[in-house]
């Protein structure tokens, strides 16, 4: 799936390595290679995450794994009266964090000033 983040008129990058262990390798800022690897994965700073198949994720899991809080009024460092979320285009009602995290799902988070989602993500070859 692809995971996009805006906040207060920002883009927020989801961090590259998420998921995995050090030591890692890394080239043209896309991790190479990694101790071991979780089943949620994050190799480079695209917003594209690898799940394992058969695992039931939600976003509150790749906050969790990530080290950033997610909750209703809160994205990251980011605070707001609530957190608009869209999945594949349409807004998804209830808690941001129950979305599950489910293969080539575009997930658009906003805190703030809204943002006309996508509705999809060109996933390479192979993802």
């Amino acid at each position: 799936m692809h995971v996009e983040l805006f906040a207060a008129d920002r883009v927020v990058l989801v961090a590259a390595g998420i998921g995995t262990r050090a030591p890692r390798r890394r080239t043209e800022g896309r991790i190479a290679a990694a101790r071991c690897y979780g089943t949620l994965v994050t190799l480079d700073p695209t917003g594209v995450v690898l799940v394992t198949r058969g695992a039931r994720l939600t976003i509150a899991d790749l906050f969790r794994s990530w080290g950033q809080h997610l909750g209703a009024h809160r994205m990251a460092s980011f605070r707001a009266t609530a957190i608009a979320a869209f999945v594949n285009g349409r807004r998804r009602p209830g808690p941001a964090g129950r979305i599950r995290l489910r293969r080539h799902a575009e997930i658009v988070l906003e805190v703030g000033p809204h943002v006309p989602p996508h509705r999809a993500y060109r996933f390479p070859p192979g993802d």
